[in-house]
C-alpha cells in the first residue's frame, strides 16, 4: 500500500484552516483523504474548566496530548486504522466512544499548533499556514462559538484577549516559519486550494 501523504493545515483560529481542509476533501473524495483534528486531543479538563478566558487555556500548547497524535499519525503511516478520540466540550472530557480514521492516501491535519509540535512536525510531509488578519479571526470565532458552541459574546471576547491573543502571538504566529506555503490573503486562497487539488490528485 502507497504511504501516505500528510499535510499539517495550522494557522490561527478563524484563520480559515478547517473550512480549506474541508473543501480540499471534497474536492479529493473522502475516500482518498481524511482529516484529523487537532481539537480531538485535548487533555481531560474537567477539573479545571471555570468558564472562557477561565483557568483553562485552550490555546496554550499544554492543553493538547501531542504525543497521541504524532502516534496516531505514525499508526496510519504504518496502514492500520486508528482510533481517533473525542472530546467534549461540554463535560470538557474525553468521550468513551472514538472516532475511526483510515490510512486514506492523503491525510490532513487541522489544528492552531500542529507546527509548534515538533513531535507532530516530523510526522507531516509539508505544511500549509493560513496567515489571516486578527480582525477577520476574531470575527469568525465569535460567529462560530456563539453560533455552534452556545458561548456569550462577553465570554469569547474575553477569551480572545485573554488567551487566544497572547498565545497566537507567543506560539501560533511563530510556527508558520516551518510552513511550506503561507496563504496570506483571501486573494491567495482559490489559488492554493487548486493548486493542492491538482498535486495531490496525481497521488490518487
Amino acid at each position: 500500500m502507497q504511504r501516505p501523504h500528510i499535510i499539517g493545515v495550522a494557522g490561527g483560529s478563524g484563520s480559515g484552516k478547517t473550512h480549506f481542509a474541508k473543501q480540499l476533501q471534497k474536492m479529493l473524495g473522502e475516500a482518498h483523504c481524511t482529516i484529523l483534528y487537532q481539537d480531538n486531543y485535548y487533555i481531560d479538563q474537567s477539573a479545571k474548566f471555570d468558564g472562557d478566558g477561565g483557568s483553562v487555556n485552550f490555546d496554550h500548547p499544554s492543553s493538547l496530548d501531542f504525543s497521541l497524535l504524532a502516534s496516531g499519525l505514525k499508526t496510519l503511516k504504518s496502514g492500520q486504522q486508528l482510533e481517533i478520540p473525542i472530546y467534549d466540550f461540554v463535560t470538557h472530557s474525553r468521550k468513551k466512544e472514538c472516532l475511526i480514521g483510515q490510512p486514506t492516501k492523503v491525510i490532513l491535519v487541522d489544528g492552531i499548533l500542529i507546527l509548534h509540535s515538533e513531535e507532530v512536525r516530523a510526522e507531516l510531509d509539508e505544511a500549509i499556514f493560513f496567515d489571516t488578519p486578527e480582525a477577520l479571526r476574531f470575527q469568525r470565532r465569535l460567529d462560530r462559538d456563539v453560533h455552534e458552541r452556545g458561548r456569550t459574546p462577553e465570554g469569547v471576547k474575553k477569551q480572545f484577549e485573554l488567551q487566544v491573543r497572547p498565545m497566537h502571538n507567543q506560539f501560533v504566529e511563530p510556527s508558520k516559519a516551518h510552513a511550506h506555503t503561507i496563504v496570506k490573503d483571501l486573494g491567495d486562497y482559490d489559488q492554493v486550494l487548486a493548486q493542492y487539488c491538482s498535486k495531490l490528485g496525481l497521488l490518487l
